[in-house]
């Protein structure tokens, strides 16, 4: 894109020269005096000092001070920061934190909706610095890395940079006082914490969405400053006036003013061959040519203490200079603290790979201790919620120059016990007789919890999902005991392999193998993102030797592949990844193979739902949520072989590594997916259909009816059908093509007009809907046309397809003389008739 600017030519011209002109007449005209001016300018300056009140008069000595980085002065009712001038221009990172979330059901159901309302959930983080510009005044800039440049050499733009991109200043404090040796200065903080600041509190963005209106200043305050060595921690109470209907909302609120190093850790740059968290910003040193995108990893600061660098560098395990430590929340219940510390420790085993021992720990929190406090911004913590939400999540607080992790709130709902249940009884029942009960014992919970805690974990080490993980397992090995006891049945932990859903009960697994573990490719990650390297290697040498590592190791085996969860060369534009080995809640190498006995199992389960997971007292709410996420499951395996069809293979690689970046599944995969869903869903799945559990009021066909309408939008959504041409176009005679698709599809839903065999109820619904959809693409003035229409030959296939169907409609006709299977036929042929001819 180029800017063009207008010549300054006629109108624009002329007013430029009046401007000038002007500009230079009135300076002429007023014949300054530059000595008067000197005089005006040291007479503000003597104006300015005489504001400034001497240190004791500001702090005297009944002020209350808590020393930390900053000293904070309690002064009656006022707030004061004395601030050493060291200190000024140093970067500070602002961290606020809910300590205590609003009550009511308004504020319930934001919760449930995944907005923030409880304690431990950050609502702001910002980098501030304090700078004293004038002589009578500090000012409080907001900082953004999001332009960066360290080149100042002749050819480098680092100045350019900074003078293109001034910090906004978001607020000013006089100076109240000078200490006695002149090194710091004292400032009052009260009214900026108590403003609606949005360096501090919720912002504009925000508001709405939690249903906040105006700050209800008369009801919020400032209830403790306390100053530590690195950080300053503000609570606050927060009143605001709720939007109509919604009442008042009271937080109380916890920033952290945290330090950062003075020495930032060396940054680690991204690759989007391993799935590591990272921050990415506009690089001005990285081309001299060109601008390009910047990143760097999130990880955590592991160094080897200075003593033991030769030691490490021989290959020696040794401890970090400063070691993770996760403490758990002390209001957590006593018998899951062991699982959850757990957790936390399964990780020493990965950093063991990256040369550190002892480098994560978990830890119960102090109990009686005033100086430490969850929201201390220098501990790390596992929140625990009681809370219905069903879900856990691994947040963290970074450096945003580096990347450097500085801590971690690890939030864990209550209820996230009632998704372990589900998963675990839908997925292992067939399998483990522990699981064919209401409740588990609290053993095989605990077990839960703590494979639940280590993947939270994996987060705050900077990890992301690996979904292309468990791909790389075979089939047949999943149901080895031999092989899922020695390797797992993925190799990540941080992929959404929940439990070995392809086991048998003939196959003996027992808990080792039906759980994830810490595997092969987390243990990889974490010694490419975590092994050190010396300060003497230079960033060129460095890029060389992490690109080696990676080379290498994805040489040596498959389980070291990483899959994106989004797709990882478009993922803002077109977030979905289209790659059939990087799904959620998937297993094995061949979804067909894995789904198959995935539903064995689910068959097993089904006719013991009333038996196996309710109390006498339970009402039948219980039961339906169990048949529910039976049914979901079914639709996950469905959806696993969909993604077969018209999917592609993303495999980012760097010009010295072998193979294509851009595959295909076989033209053969994609007809087997093709007749699973024809087979498993498209023909009745009558196990489904449970009398019993209608009778009860729980579930009905419209459960799995809602499946197979949406397989069939997937199958000829657009994207796809464009998805099936590109293959077309890549491959010609070998890829699997709109018109097979089509045509295997149709077989498939039609495949009684053949011998007139009986079409059912469930059948003649999915086939009216199927011949709706070509109506309506095939159809004049809709959106989907127009997409498909784009495609040209998508759309010639899909009227081909029609005609077809319709000419063996009309066929099959005679063989259903009479009755509402003629009437069904009727109506669909009427409709792709009056779609198909043409219109005058």
């Amino acid at each position: 894109m180029h800017l063009h600017i207008p010549k300054a030519g006629g109108a624009i011209a002329a007013l430029t020269a009046f401007f000038f002109l002007t500009l230079s007449t009135t300076i002429r005209a007023q014949n300054i005096d530059t000595a008067a001016i000197k005089a005006m300018v040291a007479g503000k300056k003597d104006t300015a000092k005489s504001k400034i009140k001497p240190y004791k008069e500001v702090v005297p000595a009944t002020a209350k001070t808590s020393k930390g980085f900053f000293l904070i002065h309690k002064v009656d009712d006022r707030w004061l920061a004395e601030i050493p001038d060291s200190l000024l221009g140093r970067d500070i990172l602002v961290v606020t934190r809910i300590v205590k979330g609003p009550t009511g059901y308004y504020n319930l159901l934001k919760a449930l909706a995944g907005a923030l309302s409880y304690a431990g959930d950050a609502i702001n983080q910002s980098v501030i610095r304090f700078e004293r510009l004038t002589d009578d005044k500090v000012f409080l800039r907001s900082v953004s890395y999001i332009e960066h440049s360290d080149d100042s050499s002749a050819n480098g733009l680092h100045q350019n940079v900074q003078d293109n991109n001034v910090q906004p200043i978001e607020a000013a404090f006089p100076v109240k006082a000078v200490n006695e040796a002149g090194k710091s200065v004292v400032i009052d903080l009260t009214d900026f914490i108590n403003s609606e600041s949005e360096v501090l509190y919720f912002n504009a963005q925000l508001k709405p969405f939690l249903g906040l209106a105006g700050l209800a200043a008369d009801r919020s305050f400032i209830q403790n400053i306390k100053a530590f060595p690195m950080n300053i921690e503000i609570k606050t109470v927060r009143t605001y006036n709720g939007a109509p209907g919604t009442g008042v909302h009271s937080y109380e609120l916890n920033s952290s003013v945290v330090l950062l190093p003075s020495n930032p850790m060396r940054s680690r740059p991204a690759d989007l061959r391993i799935g590591l968290f990272y921050d990415s910003y506009i690089d001005f040193d990285a081309d001299p040519q060109a601008v390009r995108p910047g990143n760097h990893i999130w990880r955590w600061r592991m160094e080897p203490k200075p003593e033991d660098q030769e030691r490490y560098l021989r290959g020696e395990l040794v401890e970090p200079a400063k070691p993770i430590v996760i403490y758990i929340d002390p209001e957590t219940p006593k018998k899951w603290v062991p699982y959850l510390i757990q957790g936390i420790n399964d990780w020493q085993s990965a950093f063991e790979k990256a040369g550190f021992k002892n480098a994560i720990v978990g830890k119960e929190a102090p109990v009686g201790d005033s100086t430490w406090s969850m929201e201390d911004a220098r501990h790390s913590v596992l929140l625990y919620h009681a809370s219905p939400i069903e879900n856990a999540n691994g947040p963290s607080i970074k450096d945003p120059r580096t990347g450097e992790i500085l801590e971690t709130h690890i939030n864990w709902f209550h209820n996230v016990m009632q998704l372990l249940y589900n998963w675990y009884f839908i997925q292992a029942a067939a399998v483990d007789p522990r699981a064919r009960h209401p409740h588990f014992d609290d053993s095989l919970m605990g077990t839960l919890i703590r494979f639940v805690s280590s993947h939270e974990v994996g987060h705050t080490l900077g990890m992301q999902h690996n979904f292309g993980a468990s791909s790389t397992v075979a089939v047949d090995s999943l149901r080895s005991k031999a092989w899922v006891d020695a390797h797992g049945h993925t190799p990540s932990i941080m992929d959404y392999a929940r439990f070995d859903y392809v086991a048998q009960p003939e196959d003996g697994i027992d808990e080792n193998g039906l759980f994830p573990h810490i595997g092969d490719y987390d243990k990889w990650t974490i010694n490419w993102g975590y092994r050190w390297l010396p300060a003497t290697i230079s960033a060129e040498a460095e890029k060389d030797t992490l690109n080696a590592w990676i080379v290498r190791q994805l040489a040596s085996g498959p389980q070291y592949f990483y899959g994106a969860q989004t797709n990882p060369f478009n993922p803002m534009g077109n977030p979905n990844n289209p790659d059939p080995r990087d799904q959620s809640e998937d297993l094995g190498d061949d979804a067909m193979k894995a789904s198959e006995y995935g539903i064995r199992n689910l068959k097993r389960i089904e006719p013991h739902l009333m038996e196996w997971t309710m109390d006498r007292h339970d009402d039948y709410g219980k039961l339906e949520a169990m048949y529910s996420a039976l049914v979901g499951q079914y639709a996950r395996y469905m959806g696993h072989v969909l993604k077969n069809i018209g999917g592609e293979m993303i495999t980012p690689k760097l010009p010295d590594q072998q193979g294509p970046v851009i595959a295909y599944p076989g033209k053969e995969k994609q007809q087997r997916a093709m007749a699973f869903l024809n087979t498993q869903l498209f023909t009745t799945p009558t196990w489904l259909i449970d009398e019993k559990l209608y009778s009860l009021g729980v579930g009905d066909f419209d459960h799995v009816a809602k499946i197979q309408t949406a397989v069939i939008d997937g199958l000829i959504e657009p994207s796809r059908i464009h998805q099936l041409l590109q293959q077309e176009e890549a491959l010609g005679s070998k890829a699997y093509t709109v018109t097979g698709m089509l045509h295997d599809l149709q077989s498939g839903l039609f495949s009684e007009l053949a011998d007139g065999k009986p079409i059912d109820a469930h059948r003649r619904m999915i086939q009216k809907y199927y011949v709706n959809k070509l109506v309506v693409m095939l159809g004049a003035d809709t959106s989907v046309r127009r997409e498909v229409q784009s495609t040209s030959d998508g759309f010639t296939s899909i009227k081909t397809s029609a005609k077809a169907l319709a000419a063996s409609i009309k066929q099959a006709m005679p063989r259903y003389p009479a009755g509402v299977m003629h009437e069904h036929l009727t109506d669909l042929y009427d409709r792709l008739e009056g779609t198909l001819k043409p219109r005058n």
